[in-house]
């Protein structure tokens, strides 16, 4: 499909959806945008646990570290040799670790926010359609400027279409990547607690 007929296509679709299409668009491209950007941010899987992670990089500080987790474990064994036997590191670790914990967490209002709207969005075209083919059975026109009878009908269809269209999939991405967002804050929190840990048992002896 060539630029000029996408332009065609989607100024058809335009008309088709009638005044909620724009906003309903804009919703889309948000929803995936902040889907896309969270997928990149945490799209690493965790090759090893926590506490085998934490190991390998004290016996290989100088291997690359390609997830959020690695590199948290990386900067926080950083933090260790600098503050040697310092008691609390906890501090220094929540404030090294926060830029990590706001990356997971960027973009998943949106996501949310788009995800409720777009199902609502999609009602709103429906109550239209329906509202302008009422309008047209009164008058008993078929076609008209607005569309008429067929047109509304047209217009309430596809915008619950898309609304659902949207909805569906965006939870479900929404669902993975929460779950994903859970589980990397939680070995956050492990890397602190085993980092801290390993201070303590160490300034006991």
């Amino acid at each position: 499909m060539s630029l000029p007929e996408l332009i065609i296509w989607l100024k058809e679709l335009m008309v088709l959806g009638g005044i909620v299409m724009p906003p309903l668009v804009l919703c889309i491209l948000l929803l995936w945008y902040g889907v896309g950007y969270r997928f990149w941010v945490m799209k690493e899987p965790k090759w090893m646990g926590v506490r085998d992670m934490l190991k390998y990089y004290q016996e290989n500080d100088d291997k690359p570290a390609r997830s959020i987790v690695a590199r948290a474990i990386k900067q926080g064994l950083r933090l260790k040799k600098q503050k040697g036997k310092v008691k609390n590191l906890r501090p220094h670790l929540d404030a090294a670790f926060y830029d990590y914990e706001i990356e997971i967490t960027k973009f998943s209002s949106l996501t949310r926010v788009a995800v409720l709207i777009a199902p609502l969005l999609g009602l709103l075209g429906t109550i239209t359609g329906m509202i302008e083919t009422f309008q047209s059975l009164s008058t008993m026109t078929v076609h008209s400027q607005s569309g008429g009878i067929a047109g509304g009908i047209a217009e309430a269809l596809f915008t619950t279409q898309m609304g659902l269209t949207v909805a569906v999939p965006g939870v479900l991405a929404n669902s993975m990547l929460s779950r994903k967002q859970h589980q990397i804050a939680h070995d956050l929190a492990q890397v602190k607690e085993l980092l801290c840990h390993q201070i303590s048992t160490t300034n006991e002896k």
